[in-house]
């Protein structure tokens, strides 16, 4: 058997053979011959992923589980999510167990028809005295509690709790935002209009200097960073020229790549030339909109804007799933520098 250091069996290659054994187990043979023996899983068909799923939930003699804790798969006739291993007591009531449930699901513990079932999704037993132990039907790792809501104005029904769709959004248009007194754009320009320097950033700093100061009046603040501004309307036009619609290009910082879409200044989001593009992946923030007015069309969330000398064109093919590397933390970086 391929073992690691922990003891727990390796990831194996692509099996040329394998085959069950009667109490239940994957016997997997891998090209050299060796084997790994791999607990059946009753929705887990691939054994490269049942490998991987034995060998992080392998038992280390670290975890902190008490002898009578049983770990069991819960499922909800109103809910598609499942709740994979909750970690129960066999000491605890059907009726305790009911209260825990309804913390994960939301159904009332009166409306709860509940009923195990094993490793196999074959039904073992109905849970209906809530005065008897959990432990008294004989649950086992890996076995699931079925929850039957028996509500009939239950909040989970027809994807009540878990589809987003059918929550009423607020939605307002450009408009009527545009007419509000109290929106954050005439409050924007407000700001600018006494201080061109002026930046979210900026007024949390004053806020925070203000608080520290209340409490120590000796507090001396941090040198405030140095902001460029820019007022040139030609800004960057040299490296913009060198840019043409429809070249494949990547954005420096965050390697997100995409196709030019549109070179040219853009009005509300900075002075000096910008670069349109579409994202091969939904990373932008637009569709190539801006404050009203269309620069290029593209999907929702494609769209992008981004400085001449932020962004490189060449031979910048799409990545296929494996090669995806842009994290969440250089998106954000990549926003803050190119001003998107």
């Amino acid at each position: 058997t391929i073992k690691n250091q922990r003891g727990a069996p390796a990831l194996p290659p692509t099996p040329p053979f394998c085959r069950a054994t009667m109490d239940g187990k994957i016997v997997h043979k891998a090209a050299d011959g060796s084997e790994v023996i791999l607990d059946a899983h009753p929705t887990i068909k691939n054994h490269s992923v049942l490998a991987l799923r034995q060998w992080t939930t392998m038992d280390s003699g670290a975890q902190n589980r008490g002898d009578s804790t049983v770990l069991l798969h819960v499922t909800h006739s109103n809910l598609d999510r499942h709740f994979h291993e909750i970690r129960l007591d066999m000491h605890m009531s059907i009726s305790a167990l009911k209260d825990k449930l309804r913390n994960h699901t939301g159904t009332g513990s009166a409306h709860m028809w509940l009923t195990l079932l094993d490793d196999t999704d074959a039904p073992i037993a109905d849970l209906e005295d809530d005065s008897r132990l959990l432990g008294f039907y004989s649950p086992y790792d890996g076995c699931t509690i079925h929850i039957t809501d028996l509500d009939p104005y239950s909040l989970a029904a027809n994807g009540g709790l878990d589809n987003v769709n059918l929550v009423e959004k607020y939605e307002i248009s450009e408009e009527n935002y545009m007419k509000r007194e109290d929106n954050f754009r005439k409050y924007r320009e407000k700001k600018r209009a006494e201080d061109p320097t002026w930046s979210i950033a900026k007024e949390m700093r004053q806020r925070e200097i203000a608080r520290q100061k209340k409490l120590d009046p000796n507090y001396e603040a941090p040198p405030e960073p140095e902001i460029k501004i820019i007022d040139d309307p030609d800004h960057l036009k040299a490296e913009a020229d060198a840019i043409s619609v429809g070249q494949r290009c990547q954005v420096k910082v965050g390697t997100r790549r995409g196709e030019v879409k549109y070179v040219g200044r853009v009005e509300g989001i900075g002075k000096g030339y910008w670069i349109g593009v579409q994202y091969d992946e939904p990373l932008g923030k637009n569709d190539g909109e801006v404050l009203g007015k269309r620069y290029f069309t593209c999907p929702d969330k494609y769209g992008g804007f981004v400085r001449p000398d932020n962004i490189e064109v060449g031979d910048f093919p799409e990545r296929g799933l494996s090669e995806l590397e842009d994290s969440d933390e250089e998106d954000e970086q990549a926003d803050t520098n190119a001003g998107e």
